[in-house]
């Protein structure tokens, strides 16, 4: 079995009485991309400072398996770990006053690396980022998507083992996450490593090999994708809406319908009803020509409304 290269045993955070990270562990393979997912307040971007160094856990350790073969704890081997960490933050920490290429050249000091080591990596970096064009325009020049690629190109100046990404397409239309997607899928191929944090469950599943799912700062499920779904979800899944729909879910006259399928839930005007065998279900509401229905596998999103409930959370 492939030794960790990124591992973290029993984290903990608190703020006051509020425990924001609960003794959380994980271990991140090289190659691998572990994915962390949770709603607002689940301890997310906390875990990801942990990581970094920027917040120091109350109990836990971090260890971090070093190209030179060494292990390394965060705290105390901060600046070692981060030599070979790529950082993608939630929000664009990019430098205004220096354009595109300038961004990458500072950020490349940060780590010591020499002038012309840099300029020789600029090009390609512009390259994976499809920002050749743009290599002397700044960044409030730029659209959304091209910021979040100038990031991730600022992130790889120092070759990382690992990338850290918080958040990274929050923001982005469907066509600049897309690409933002090809851009981590190439990266994976080259045998880097990610820790991912989103609230896109379709970015989840695309790019994620196994998923953490977390929610008042604990791990509460752990897994490959599609093996959570299939252990927590039923199968197929039919969504109903429209005038009279809300009724199949509360009348009693519609016991016999609901009785079709394991589970039903109501969000908003949409009435969900979880089954093993949709068939007779899909029959029955047939004789409901009012309404509309839509028949689909269960994904991700379903078993994250599960996981957590479908109840709206503040930022935290």
């Amino acid at each position: 079995m492939t030794s960790p290269l990124f591992e973290a045993q029993a984290l903990t955070k608190r703020y006051g009485d509020n425990t924001v990270v609960d003794g959380l562990s994980f271990a991140i393979a090289p190659g691998e991309c572990l994915g962390v997912i949770g709603p607002n307040g689940a301890g997310k971007t906390t875990t990801i400072r942990m990581c970094l160094g920027q917040t120091a856990p109350d109990a836990g350790a971090i260890a971090y398996h070093a190209a030179n073969g060494r292990m390394l704890a965060m705290p105390a081997d901060a600046l070692a770990i981060k030599a070979e960490l790529g950082v993608v933050a939630q929000f664009d920490t990019l430098d205004p006053d220096f354009d595109c290429s300038e961004n990458l050249m500072v950020y490349g000091r940060y780590f010591g690396l020499r002038r012309e080591h840099i300029a020789a990596r600029i090009p390609k970096l512009l390259e994976f980022a499809a920002l050749t064009s743009k290599a002397h325009a700044k960044p409030v020049e730029l659209s959304g998507g091209m910021r979040r690629r100038l990031s991730l190109a600022r992130a790889l100046v120092n070759d990382p083992r690992l990338l850290l990404l918080d958040e990274p397409t929050t923001g982005l239309d469907p066509q600049a996450r897309h690409l933002m997607w090809e851009r981590l899928q190439l990266l994976l191929q080259q045998g880097k490593s990610i820790l991912l944090t989103t609230h896109f469950m379709d970015e989840a599943e695309r790019l994620c090999s196994r998923l953490l799912v977390l929610d008042h700062g604990k791990k509460i499920a752990e897994g490959q994708p599609r093996a959570l779904i299939a252990e927590h979800l039923e199968p197929d899944v039919v969504e109903v809406y429209g005038n009279g729909a809300l009724a199949l879910a509360q009348a009693e006259e519609h016991a016999p319908l609901r009785a079709l399928a394991s589970r039903v839930e109501v969000s908003g005007e949409t009435v969900f009803f979880y089954t093993r065998e949709a068939k007779p279900l899909l029959d029955a509401l047939g004789g409901h020509g009012q309404l509309r229905t839509l028949h689909r596998p269960a994904n991700l999103e379903d078993l994250f409304l599960k996981l957590t409930g479908r109840q709206i959370r503040d930022d935290a």
